[in-house]
């Protein structure tokens, strides 16, 4: 399951829909199961980052800036979500991925590969608080963050495969900081985060071979796709509530 988990992760994130839902079946507290997760998480994150990064993918002047600011916003939003209920969030997530899939959906021909991109300084200065609001989102709740932070980059002028690279950046900086907070309070089974993140950092390294070889034809239909089962998910989770 961590396989396949960091495998969708690596490309268009959402690997959380399996590797949770597989942590809760093997019986741990739900804290156990939020942290066991973010740790092995973090592990398939990191192999899928590096692998982009060896490919030149990864724009990497920006992310100097918004690795630190996604850290950062991720300690922020652990913090926080030990003081408040992060479920208030649900319907607001909802809108936001449904606008996002129909989005996607409607512009054929958005985000196709492109062979150099040029961010401008209007698309940088918009991009720098969003980094951080949603890696303080990804440390507060999580539920569609690789998503979030894929589209970001698009709308900053990246095409399907460079967003797709940027945003593992940008999510494995959320998802080291989480981990971090979550191991200090003691919240990782460590039998069951080694073993799964070991299954993880082969996934995320196929995954995100299986992305620079294919580029935006495999990306983009697996990023609509991915978004349609996240908002079925939150959908069914406010009916169920």
């Amino acid at each position: 399951m961590g396989f396949v988990a960091a495998f969708i992760d690596s490309v268009v994130g959402g690997g959380g829909l399996i590797s949770v839902p597989t942590l809760m079946w093997a019986g741990l507290p739900m804290l156990n199961v939020l942290g066991t997760n973010k740790f092995a998480s973090t592990m398939g994150a990191c192999a899928g980052f590096l692998t982009y990064l060896r490919s030149g993918t990864i724009d990497k002047k920006i992310m100097r800036v918004m690795f630190p600011l996604a850290f950062i916003g991720s300690v922020i939003g652990v913090f926080v979500v030990r003081e408040v209920p992060s479920d208030f969030l649900r319907p607001l997530v909802v809108v936001m991925l449904i606008v996002i899939a129909i989005y996607s959906a409607a512009k054929k021909n958005w985000g196709a590969d492109k062979k150099s991109v040029h961010v401008t300084h209007k698309n940088y200065l918009f991009g720098l608080p969003l980094i951080f609001i949603l890696g303080f989102y990804d440390g507060f709740f999580g539920p569609g963050t690789g998503s979030f932070m894929l589209f970001l980059y698009l709308m900053m002028g990246y095409g399907f495969l460079g967003a797709a690279a940027n945003a593992r950046a940008a999510n494995f900086a959320s998802n080291l900081a989480a981990v971090i907070v979550f191991t200090s309070f003691g919240l990782v089974n460590f039998d069951y985060a080694l073993p799964m993140g070991v299954g993880m950092i082969i996934g995320a390294f196929c995954g995100a071979r299986m992305a620079i070889s294919k580029g935006a034809a495999y990306v983009r239909p697996l990023f609509i796709g991915m978004t349609v089962i996240l908002i079925g998910k939150q959908i069914l989770e406010l009916i169920g509530e």
